[in-house]
């Protein structure tokens, strides 16, 4: 610092107008009377650089100079750190991206698979319902049919029976109507055997 300081007050002193008057100016009062006032200003500026340097000013200044450009550098690389942070988290959160965007193509396909596997379940197990249906329906159709058909084939025995019996009646005596009741009395007992 005293190295900056010192060729500058050299300059002042040798900058001094007195000293770059021109040549057979003769001014009133000599350089180092108190009455020249470039003598008291060149006074008071170097008793001015002197309570600088008294009181350690430059190098405060200087301290203070290097604490803030070592709080700027500080600053800096924490910036640098950050940013570095920042592109890690960035790569980090694309890559996560990427892979959520994979995981939910491979989930949207899985999907689809089940969805047309479920629809092609859903299409055999309705038809085997329907053939189910048709079959029962067929059963309940036959049954039906063959229970009319029973219907009818006891209604005729019965008319049958009837008419027959009326006919008998007419014609066959008592005796001979108890031995003919006792032989289909037998008749039946040996065909329901």
């Amino acid at each position: 610092m005293y190295r900056v300081i010192l060729p500058i007050l050299v300059a002042a002193l040798f900058a001094l107008p007195s000293l770059a008057a021109e040549p057979g100016y003769t001014p009133g009062y000599d350089f180092t009377s108190l009455f020249n006032t470039d003598f008291v200003v060149l006074i008071g500026f170097v008793l001015f650089l002197a309570i600088l340097f008294y009181f350690n000013v430059p190098s405060l200044l200087g301290g203070m100079l290097d604490k803030r450009a070592q709080g700027i550098k500080s600053d800096l690389d924490e910036a640098r750190a950050l940013r570095e942070e920042a592109q890690t988290l960035l790569a980090s959160y694309e890559r996560k991206q990427r892979e959520m965007a994979e995981q939910s193509e491979r989930i949207v396909t899985q999907a689809r698979a089940d969805a047309e596997a479920a629809a092609e379940t859903a299409k055999a197990d309705l038809a085997r319902s329907i053939e189910r249906r048709l079959a029962a329906a067929e059963d309940q159709i036959a049954s039906a049919e063959a229970k009319a058909v029973r219907a009818v084939r006891d209604r005729a025995v019965e008319v049958a029976i009837a008419a027959a019996g009326e006919i008998i009646a007419g014609r066959m005596a008592a005796a001979d109507a108890n031995s003919l009741i006792d032989a289909s009395i037998d008749e039946v007992a040996t065909r329901l055997n």
